[in-house]
């Protein structure tokens, strides 16, 4: 089954919405809480990788539910739409805290609304993204849909990262806690608006709704058989610890870096570049890429790619050119680029390991098989904003609770920033390519010849 332009239309555009609510608490859920309201850094990041430990037994079990479901509505839909209209609702809240929360309630307030707001969007996530391998057995419409999903997904996070310190400040006088929580507001309508009109749209196949399920137990016993999910999945954790690292670390350093009452207007400018550099990556580099070479090949030089816009960041702020902001943009404009390939990829991969599995257990799991990926999405998060946390306190960065003058820092603890926003990425990168060069095994060639025999045992 292939899906209509209509379809495909609505698809991208549910990518949008859910990524502009992933990206507001990925990126910012740090800045706003220890920022903003003075919580502890490595508090923050504590609560964070709790939430995470949490998602790791609710993520696999919404897998099973997804994979269980039977309705006249389909299998996903009914989750997509439930998931959406929840997560909108604890956004909110996330984001509009009472004035009168301070002190422990405001630990607690925080504690209890991200753990609620990962299990909501696990409730949607998961679904909207195991369509893909659900609606097409073809490998090349398998791909355009994953870029389709992945392209869309990365306007939403654009809109979010060039648009966000500029609206809050807008929407807020000024008053940036005010201004989180009308920005909050209209995200989330965005979002149930989007994810309306896909479950409106999509038609699911009666074929794939029938899907025979597992339990829980058979499940976990198919992901440890599935190696080159495993694979894929620790490659996507260490990709996106670096890119939330730098996502979480960028809007303190041009704040207290950068600095400047200009500093709003150059993290949008700096943001602007990134999001067009992700988006037109996967949008025409890609496809461009895709003509002459092949999909593992073309991973591989964005790893390279990515860890060369780092080291020339770091190079960049230790000759003084930092506040050039041409220069700072050319550079960071490496890492978007390669990120925006490397999201698409992970995605084909992960869809590939369904074939995989099937062909090795002789069990399609598709809910299950991207459970893992929302999953290591949010830990990857998780671990980053963790580490973006206790870094953050060990540099001794301080940060502005009082919305007056923006608070000098030391010169070490300058440094330490750049070394956090530069290093630890690296370090990532360079995991990712090693771990995916030695145990990653499915080329194209071999990926085709999977769906090859899955099609002819099927008759």
């Amino acid at each position: 089954m292939n899906f209509s332009k209509k379809e495909t239309f609505a698809y991208g555009l549910g990518a949008i919405g859910k990524d502009m609510v992933y990206a507001l608490s990925a990126s910012y859920v740090m800045y706003y809480y220890q920022d903003i309201l003075g919580l502890s850094a490595s508090f923050v990041g504590l609560i964070l990788m709790i939430a995470r430990v949490f998602d790791a037994i609710n993520d696999p079990f919404m897998g099973v539910l997804v994979a269980k479901t039977k309705s006249k509505w389909g299998r996903f839909r009914p989750w997509l739409f439930s998931g959406t209209v929840l997560n909108a609702l604890v956004l909110y809240a996330l984001f509009a805290v009472p004035g009168g929360v301070q002190g422990k309630g405001l630990m607690i307030y925080f504690a209890v609304m991200y753990i609620l707001w990962g299990m909501t969007y696990t409730m949607m996530d998961i679904p909207y993204w195991s369509m893909i391998p659900a609606v097409t057995r073809n490998a090349k419409d398998r791909e355009k849909l994953s870029v389709v999903g992945r392209t869309c997904a990365g306007v939403g996070n654009a809109l979010i990262t060039v648009g966000t310190v500029m609206s809050v400040s807008a929407l807020g006088a000024g008053v940036e806690r005010t201004g989180f929580k009308w920005f909050a507001l209209i995200v989330a309508i965005i979002f149930v608006v989007t994810e309306t009109y896909l479950c409106l749209t999509i038609k699911e196949n009666a074929t794939d709704t029938d899907m025979k399920t597992t339990s829980v137990r058979e499940m976990f016993r198919a992901l440890l058989e599935n190696d080159q999910a495993i694979v894929t999945v620790i490659t996507i954790i260490l990709i996106n610890m670096a890119l939330y690292l730098t996502s979480n670390l960028i809007i303190y350093f041009f704040k207290y870096d950068i600095s400047g009452a200009g500093w709003k207007g150059n993290y949008t400018l700096f943001s602007t570049v990134g999001g067009a550099s992700q988006i037109l990556s996967m949008m025409l580099l890609y496809p461009l890429l895709r003509r002459k070479f092949s999909n593992t090949t073309i991973f591989k030089l964005c790893l390279g790619l990515a860890t060369l816009g780092y080291l020339l960041i770091l190079a960049v702020c230790f000759t003084g050119l930092a506040h050039n902001m041409l220069v700072l943009c050319l550079c960071g404009s490496l890492v978007f680029l390669a990120n925006g390939i490397l999201t698409v990829l992970t995605t084909v991969f992960l869809s590939n390991t369904v074939d995989y599995g099937e062909l090795k257990t002789g069990r399609r799991e598709e809910s299950v098989i991207f459970s893992m990926q929302t999953f290591v999405v949010k830990l990857a998060s998780g671990l980053a904003v963790f580490l973006t946390g206790i870094g953050l306190d060990l540099i001794g960065l301080v940060g502005n609770t009082d919305e007056g003058e923006i608070v000098a820092q030391s010169a070490g603890t300058i440094m330490g920033l750049r070394l956090l926003m530069t290093i630890l990425p690296i370090i990532g990168l360079i995991a990712a390519f090693f771990v995916f060069g030695k145990k990653f095994k499915l080329t194209d060639e071999r990926a085709n010849e999977i769906a090859a025999e899955l099609r002819a045992s099927r008759g």
